[in-house]
């Protein structure tokens, strides 16, 4: 038999255990956070229309996608993805990420084709746009944490170094996060920053 001291619980997650009321309440946040994503959507939605005549066909025609999972290094998230062109080698997203108990982020992703087509956009515009940008210095492109093998704040780097991570990596990530407090800022923050994501792209 295994040890049956480990299936204990404790007096914490006895109480839990009982409790209904906490599971519901998340549902009931998980679906609200899912409705402010749809809103986000339609946000870009509406700037990717706006912007049409520059972007890429590719950009244009893709459809907006929500998904959510409960484990995300231990934690339920959800993703907006939007734009959104994945291939083998070729990315341009902009994704969304409400992370339980740590942040919302919103992250420009390219590579391939759409690194070679907006890097220079992205070196000459970067100094001027607003956002506090962090830029990810892994050679994985698949994480979204805020962790220092992960992203660095831009502000903490000289020009040149931006431009060296920039030129030697095959991808380009520039993320934005939120805190979750207060709440009712958050919607007019995601759409701000998505706005100025796709203005930091044009010539």
């Amino acid at each position: 038999m295994g040890n049956i001291s480990k299936l204990m619980l404790s007096d914490e997650e006895q109480q839990l255990v009982n409790s209904s009321h906490w599971i519901l309440t998340k549902r009931v946040i998980i679906e609200k956070v899912n409705q402010l994503l749809g809103n986000l959507c339609e946000t870009q939605q509406a700037i990717i229309k706006k912007e049409k005549l520059w972007l890429p066909q590719a950009i244009l025609q893709c459809t907006p996608k929500i998904a959510k999972g409960e484990n995300y290094l231990g934690l339920p998230y959800l993703l907006l993805d939007y734009p959104r062109c994945f291939d083998a080698t070729n990315i341009f997203a902009v994704r969304t990420m409400f992370w339980w108990g740590n942040f919302f982020s919103i992250t420009l992703h390219v590579s391939g084709n759409y690194k070679q087509m907006f890097e220079q956009k992205i070196l000459k515009n970067l100094p001027y746009v607003k956002q506090d940008f962090f830029i990810c210095i892994n050679e994985s492109q698949w994480h979204h944490h805020f962790q220092a093998d992960n992203y660095v704040a831009i502000k903490q780097l000289s020009n040149k170094k931006v431009e060296e991570i920039i030129s030697k990596k095959q991808f380009i990530k520039l993320a934005v996060k939120f805190s979750l407090q207060p709440w009712s800022n958050i919607p007019a923050l995601l759409d701000k920053c998505a706005e100025e994501l796709i203005e930091m792209l044009k010539d």
